[in-house]
């Protein structure tokens, strides 16, 4: 069996969702599901050895069992032919998560959560850990179109090609249309998004459109080979990318981006784009880091 999903859980709303997001993303995967629980200390004070009354940690880890055992429970009864498992860390969720994601074929964690994972699309944190994560993340979020499609924002980057491979496959598994998206504008080269721009004044619009629309047939190419059967929609648009993004995902089942990339995606998960996508996308968000 290949890499399990791993599944962030902590008991909120949210990380039931996400479990399962999870259970379903196992199932199309032919592969297992690991529902990880991490809890930290809750003062630095708190003696870490055995006392009189039993180990230090005893009633923190029971705690942590029964909450991890509803996750389990609720996955097994989302998919019950997903084999689940779980386990329980002494760690922050992040860090604890970042481990996993080096033999894991997809993490998956919640919008919104309880105590340490409160904070976790909040800031450097949800940026940490699409940045250093070895596998994709995804996060749930919104409400999902059973029947839309997958879309994929399409940047021409080296980087952005790992998304266009996941997002390939991920539409085959779903067996779902796939929308190329590649948004372009005339400050693409610089990552501005002002709309009434000096450079429209000096910059060829058609012949940059003709570039831009040759980049994204260029980056799908090789992946409609690979994947026939998918259904593959081009949309060439010009654009602010953020709005733009925002918008497709209002219909669509899954929404993936790459870590880093060129021209107006460079910096997606450094910046305001970023925090666009994570906070405002309609659906779970897939952010895929490239090789490096």
């Amino acid at each position: 069996m290949s890499d399990p999903v791993v599944v962030g859980f902590d008991g909120s709303e949210s990380s039931f969702a996400a479990v399962e997001v999870a259970a379903h993303e196992a199932y199309l995967r032919r592969t297992g599901l690991r529902v990880v629980h991490a809890f930290g200390w809750p003062a630095r004070d708190t003696p870490l050895g055995r006392t009189r009354l039993g180990p230090a940690e005893s009633g923190l880890r029971d705690l942590a069992e029964h909450i991890v055992a509803e996750a389990v429970a609720h996955a097994q009864n989302v998919e019950p032919a997903v084999d689940v498992t779980h386990t329980v860390v002494i760690d922050d969720p992040l860090s604890a998560l970042e481990v996993q994601s080096h033999a894991a074929e997809l993490i998956v964690v919640g919008s919104r959560g309880l105590g340490s994972f409160a904070g976790l699309l909040v800031g450097s944190t949800a940026v940490h850990l699409a940045a250093h994560g070895v596998c994709p993340v995804m996060v749930v979020r919104g409400r999902p179109a059973p029947e839309g499609p997958v879309v994929l924002a399409v940047d021409g980057s080296p980087e952005g090609a790992e998304a266009v491979g996941f997002a390939f496959a991920e539409a085959s598994l779903r067996e779902a249309e796939l929308l190329a998206l590649h948004v372009w504008n005339a400050w693409t080269e610089r990552a501005y998004e002002t709309p009434g721009d000096l450079r429209r004044m000096v910059v060829n619009l058609d012949r940059l459109r003709d570039e831009e629309e040759r980049l994204l047939a260029e980056s799908l190419s090789g992946h409609q080979v690979r994947y026939p059967e998918v259904t593959v929609r081009r949309s060439l648009l010009e654009s602010r990318i953020r709005p733009a993004l925002i918008e497709a995902s209002r219909s669509a089942q899954l929404l993936v981006v790459g870590a880093r990339g060129r021209g107006g995606f460079a910096g997606l998960l450094l910046g305001s784009v970023s925090q666009a996508v994570l906070h405002h996308s309609h659906c779970p968000v897939v952010v895929v880091r490239g090789p490096g």
